[in-house]
């Protein structure tokens, strides 16, 4: 099995990072390269969730906050509003019918 790092398809980057310039659909010199690209994309979607669970945990605090401010908006308009409920009770009862 052939290294990345003596394959023709992998260069080092100024920080000494590797570049993968294989593709699996047109390049793939042995199958354990498919293997190992699959590993690296794997690699990859594992850091992106673990970055966008970053966001979500520093979202969670505001987001609590602003579902207790909707939910006493709401309360208190639902309160502001019970007056009238009381007036059109009282005249259904009145009403005759």
């Amino acid at each position: 099995m052939i290294q990345c790092s003596d394959c023709e398809l992998c260069q080092r980057g100024a920080d000494g990072e590797m570049i993968f310039l294989c593709d699996p659909f047109t390049n793939i010199k042995e199958p354990e390269c498919l293997a190992k690209w699959q590993l690296l994309r794997l690699n990859t979607l594992i850091q992106q969730h673990e970055r966008l669970q970053q966001v979500y945990d520093r979202l969670a605090p505001m987001q609590e906050k602003l579902f207790n401010y909707m939910e006493r908006e709401i309360d208190e308009q639902e309160d502001t509003e019970s007056w009238k409920r009381s007036l059109d009770e009282d005249d259904e009862d009145e009403s005759p019918h």
